[in-house]
């Protein structure tokens, strides 16, 4: 029961640290930067200890916190891309866009892994260039951690990550044409003469 509850409580904690971006942006903006590194990695770090800890307990049901923890990894995501609005890195039009358009999406399709992964992986993925390019000695830190994570992960990462991933995007490709193709036929049927 310990276990479980450390990695309810490591999961949690990513609010704090999505309310820390935040407030960073707002009170020092880009000269925050090198501190949102570091929060970004501790969240990493968290998001990549609360499973083996919530996995070693035990305990086969999962609790509400470990049912959400893909919600806790898109707040981070989500306060990040709000620190990079409100530091001047991204304009603040495209960051509601982007919101919108995922908003749409969820509405949509539902919220799945595969789904959280794509709308993180835009925000990270700029993130890292911004760094790199803004405070490399900061930046650099961020692809040491992605490397050793790769590293300590690696009978997984290619085995399972990756084909969840790929299997994942397949399914969603899949769905969208199904999708389509069910509204193309609502519209001939609406075109047919009655």
């Amino acid at each position: 029961m310990l276990m479980k509850i450390i990695a309810d409580t490591i999961t949690l904690s990513r609010l704090l640290l999505s309310i820390c971006l935040i407030w960073l942006g707002i009170e020092f903006g880009v000269q925050a930067l090198p501190w949102v590194v570091w929060i970004l990695l501790v969240s990493w770090t968290g998001d990549s200890l609360d499973g083996a800890f919530a996995r070693h307990s035990g305990m086969k049901k999962q609790t509400w916190v470990g049912a959400h923890d893909l919600q806790f990894d898109m707040t981070v995501a989500a306060a990040l891309l709000l620190y990079l609005a409100l530091a001047g890195f991204v304009p603040l039009q495209i960051v509601i866009f982007y919101l919108m358009i995922w908003a749409v999406v969820f509405w949509r399709f539902g919220l799945n892994s595969t789904l959280g992964k794509l709308f993180q992986a835009p925000v990270y993925g700029w993130f890292i260039v911004v760094s790199i390019y803004k405070t490399p000695s900061s930046g650099l830190w961020i692809l040491v951690w992605l490397v050793v994570a790769i590293v300590l992960t690696w009978p997984r990462f290619p085995d399972q990550i990756i084909p969840e991933f790929i299997g994942g995007m397949a399914e969603m490709w899949q769905r969208l044409v199904s999708h389509l193709q069910q509204g193309d036929v609502a519209d001939q049927s609406n075109d047919s003469p009655t």
